[in-house]
């Protein structure tokens, strides 16, 4: 679930729709979390859909650690690509503002932390020594978005959390525990999957006819 004071907006005709704040969202604010409507399929579900679903799956999907596909119900799946990220996924099936998020400014994740099959090409960022997003991402960036989530759960306890009441109890008193100083944050590495399996050349089933 996306965070609520959030709208679907066009951005620009390179890019297309994004997420973009309707108010204040502070650092430290949890922005999306994995919730109950949120749907997850594994790689062999996924080719079953057959050709019909497979680009739309490939399109607005993401991977967790253990290879399944997640596709967002709301527009989260909307969120787009920046090398410069005002949010991060956390271990924790959740994902915090790294830095404030003005009304007006859009939100975006690093597609670096989803587990992606293969290379995405990016629009040229300036500032950003990456050009393109790879599937081992994750393996060489943890270090510097683990650094900007610890920050950001500094934040976790000072800010509104409009979303806590979706996640899980545990994963509630892990991020608490976290945001405290009285536990370790678990690193963004555990979310990176070592499955590579690619749906674009796979052998999908021919769609039933009617």
């Amino acid at each position: 679930m996306i965070h609520p004071h959030t709208e679907l907006k066009f951005i620009r005709e390179e890019i297309g729709y994004g997420v973009v704040a309707t108010r204040f969202i502070p650092k430290g604010t949890i922005t999306w979390v994995f919730d109950a409507l949120d749907q997850k399929f594994t790689h062999q579900q996924i080719v079953d859909f057959g050709p019909l679903y497979l680009k739309i799956l490939d399109t607005y999907t993401f991977r967790d650690a253990n290879g399944d596909y997640i596709l967002c119900w709301d527009y989260g799946r909307y969120l787009n690509h920046s090398f410069f990220p005002n949010c991060i996924t956390t271990a924790y099936n959740f994902e915090l503002a790294v830095r404030d998020i003005p009304p007006g400014e859009e939100l975006t994740n690093d597609y670096g932390t989803l587990n992606l099959t293969k290379p995405f090409h990016c629009l040229p960022e300036e500032g950003s020594k990456r050009d393109v997003v790879l599937p081992d991402d994750l393996l060489n960036c943890h270090r510097a978005w683990d650094r900007q989530l610890v920050s950001a759960f500094k934040h976790f306890l000072r800010v509104d959390q409009p979303l806590e009441r979706f996640l899980p109890q545990d994963v509630y008193e892990t991020a608490l525990s976290v945001a405290r100083g009285d536990r370790k944050m678990d690193s963004i590495l555990t979310c990176f999957c070592e499955d590579n399996r690619s749906l674009t050349n796979v052998k999908s089933k021919p769609a039933t006819a009617k």
